[in-house]
């Protein structure tokens, strides 16, 4: 056989095995394409707003500037739903402050939303059910921090009580020892209904109102209500 036949012949054998190859790996791919399709990514779930009401700025102070009614006990990942709420009203929240009575545990510090919180807590000097809170530069603020496990409806009168501008200048403890005494039964122990236990783990969307005053008195909205 001639060189130059064996050679040609060579190449279209070896050409021919590419090509077979090549039509295999197609194969593979398009089993591959077909037996694992590509799984969408779920879309992430936003956190749910802190609920809060807020007394507005102008409103006299008295003893505490509105309520928190936290979902749990757990300040780590409390404290970032209520800064994110917060740093844009009051300027960015630097520094917290509890009583340990009612939290398991007191991290020192909490990552928030493009900084840190620090934490502390002291025992006589501060109520059981308060959250006292610094930003630097800016101001303090006393907030009552109704129990997670609060009925919808005690937590409702004790924000509307907590934020009114003209309510008796009660200190948090008193103000929920008050709530009991008036309504004959403590304020962790109202069931939720369906929809009340719905919000309560986080369902119900944000929402952010504006409480005007009372009908003839001028100035700013008496309080600010958020997460409710």
């Amino acid at each position: 056989m001639p060189h130059t036949g064996f050679h040609a012949g060579s190449f279209s054998a070896r050409d021919e095995t590419r090509a077979a190859a090549e039509a295999a790996r197609r194969r593979v791919r398009i089993m591959s394409a077909t037996l694992y399709p590509t799984v969408p990514h779920p879309e992430p779930v936003a956190a749910p707003a802190a609920r809060l009401a807020l007394k507005t700025d102008g409103a006299s102070r008295g003893l505490l500037d509105g309520a928190w009614w936290p979902r749990s006990r757990d300040l780590l990942s409390e404290l970032p739903l209520l800064t994110d709420v917060l740093d844009p009203l009051w300027g960015r929240i630097t520094r917290v402050a509890v009583n340990p009575k009612y939290w398991p545990v007191i991290p020192r510090h909490v990552p928030v939303d493009g900084h840190v919180v620090r934490v502390g807590w002291f025992t006589p000097e501060i109520d059981p059910h308060k959250l006292l809170l610094l930003s630097y530069g800016t101001g303090r603020w006393d907030l009552l921090i109704i129990p997670p496990e609060t009925g919808a409806e005690s937590a409702a009168r004790l924000m509307a009580a907590a934020s009114d501008p003209d309510g008796p200048p009660l200190t948090a403890s008193a103000l929920i020892a008050a709530d009991e005494a008036r309504h004959g039964v403590a304020s962790t122990e109202e069931p939720l209904d369906p929809d009340e236990a719905w919000e309560y783990e986080g369902g119900a969307p944000a929402i952010v109102t504006a409480v005007p005053r009372q009908p003839g008195r001028a100035g700013l909205p008496s309080r600010l209500i958020v997460g409710l």
